[in-house]
């Protein structure tokens, strides 16, 4: 299962209806679980990005595949971060030359 961080802004039209929001990330939820992965954890933010979020997925194709069709609909724009665990990080560190 593969980690990414998924760092969100609002649109005008995710302004717009912010109040269904809630509801829309349920409906990312359910969609994330539909293709095998989970949602970690949903924050509000302040500052740069309106919101984090942090999915598991098993493979970069489902989650390129979620992100474009949740991108789709025009409430977000995202930036996602590919995140290796601390395991995987010493998996890396050890294969090093």
């Amino acid at each position: 299962m593969e980690t990414y961080v998924i760092l969100g802004n609002f649109t005008q039209e995710g302004i717009r209806n912010i109040r269904r929001a809630p509801a829309r990330i349920e409906d990312v939820r359910r969609r994330i679980e539909a293709a095998g992965g989970k949602l970690l954890g949903w924050h509000l933010t302040l500052g740069r990005y309106d919101f984090v979020a942090i999915a598991q997925v098993p493979d970069t194709e489902r989650a390129a595949a979620l992100l474009l069709e949740i991108g789709s609909h025009g409430n977000v724009r995202t930036e996602t971060l590919r995140a290796l665990s601390e395991e995987e990080f010493r998996q890396v560190v050890k294969g090093l030359p």
